[in-house]
């Protein structure tokens, strides 16, 4: 248990069986009972900026479907974002697009270092563990995958792009992703988008990924997609297919 009464991180899937790590930061909209909701709305308690919206779906689909490890998030974003260092202003935003979070407006700097300590550090801990876990049992070097949804609107604007895949530095997964959606079809999909690094988005992948020198890519699915169990099995059942592709092309290869 953590400082507030709740674990950050849930770990699942097989060990061994593939050289992939999978990771769901945004994966509840959970709020420990001690801070009172942060003063949210029950929308806003709901929405996709307490959390990502079917990500976890789609994180435990692929965690079967690739027989990989999956380290998920257990606590709101609102109240820390694991996807964030300390120092990041959005780490505990006090706007989340259109809702504002009352709880985290003018917290002081000991209740923001409380919050990285009891959300953000041992969910650090817990992808560490299994990154070593995992490297340990897999005889080709591991490849982290994030998992996260994002909104069709923001800020009042579409957003065409339904697949994103993400990268810190290193692209060869991200552009052999998108290079194979290309050659299928079916779902419109790019390189950092609609985010990218500049965005402030990767902390994860550089953090477990490109400090270890080894590959890794940040997924970014449409919600709307996703936002039934149903559907979001049926995008992962693809990206199960994408991914195994772009790790055979980048020279690792899915059991």
């Amino acid at each position: 248990m953590d400082a507030l009464g709740w674990p950050s991180a849930a770990i699942m899937g097989e060990f061994g069986a593939a050289p992939v790590v999978l990771v769901c930061e945004h994966a509840s909209a959970f709020i420990p009972p001690a801070l009172n909701d942060l003063g949210l709305s029950d929308e806003g308690k709901r929405s996709h900026a307490a959390w990502d919206i079917g990500a976890l779906d789609v994180a435990k689909r692929l965690s079967a479907r690739m027989r990989a490890p999956l380290v998920a998030g257990q606590i709101s974003r609102l109240v820390y974002d694991c996807n964030r260092p300390l120092e990041a202003k959005d780490s505990i935003p006090a706007l989340s697009e259109v809702f504002v979070v009352p709880g985290n407006d003018a917290i002081s700097e000991e209740e923001r270092t409380a919050r990285y300590d009891a959300v953000h550090q041992p969910f650090h801990a817990a992808v560490s563990e299994v990154m070593d876990r995992q490297i340990a049992a897999c005889a080709e070097p591991v490849t982290l995958i994030t998992i996260h949804t994002f909104t069709p609107v923001y800020h009042g604007k579409p957003r065409a792009v339904e697949l994103g895949f993400l990268f810190h530095a290193d692209g060869r997964m991200a552009e052999a992703a998108v290079a194979y959606e290309a050659a299928r079809g079916g779902l419109k999909a790019a390189v950092n988008a609609p985010y990218s690094a500049s965005d402030g988005v990767t902390y994860t992948l550089q953090k477990h990924g490109d400090a270890r020198g080894l590959r890794s890519v940040m997924i970014e699915v449409r919600n709307d997609l996703v936002d039934t169990e149903a559907k979001a099995e049926v995008i992962a059942d693809h990206l199960a297919q994408t991914l195994t592709q772009a790790l055979v092309q980048s020279g690792e290869a899915v059991a």
